[in-house]
């Protein structure tokens, strides 16, 4: 069996937390199909360069093969998401 390259010290990329989620919001925007995608990703991320966009790209592919094949469990949250406050997330569609 040959070893995951998802871990905590390869995923950060020393990334803040910031720059992972405009990570994620800029691959909802800029599609597979965008001329320069990377490029573009990269400057809305800032801090950042086409490659290290690409290396986080397949980290993060690794990591939904890895959720999706159970070799990463997730978490079982409670319903408010295991925390009082509401965490900025609409809970309307609840009920």
């Amino acid at each position: 069996m040959g070893s995951s390259q998802f871990s905590s010290s390869s995923y950060s990329l020393k990334w803040t937390s910031e720059q992972h989620k405009l990570f994620e919001n800029a691959l909802a925007i800029y599609d597979k199909d965008v001329p320069d995608r990377r490029q573009k990703i990269a400057k809305l991320v800032g801090g950042t360069n086409e490659q290290e966009v690409k290396k986080q790209y397949e980290i993060l592919l690794d990591g939904i093969n890895c959720i999706e094949s159970g070799k990463i469990t997730l978490p079982k949250y409670g319903r408010n998401g295991g925390s009082s406050r509401n965490n900025g997330i609409s809970q309307e569609g609840e009920r």
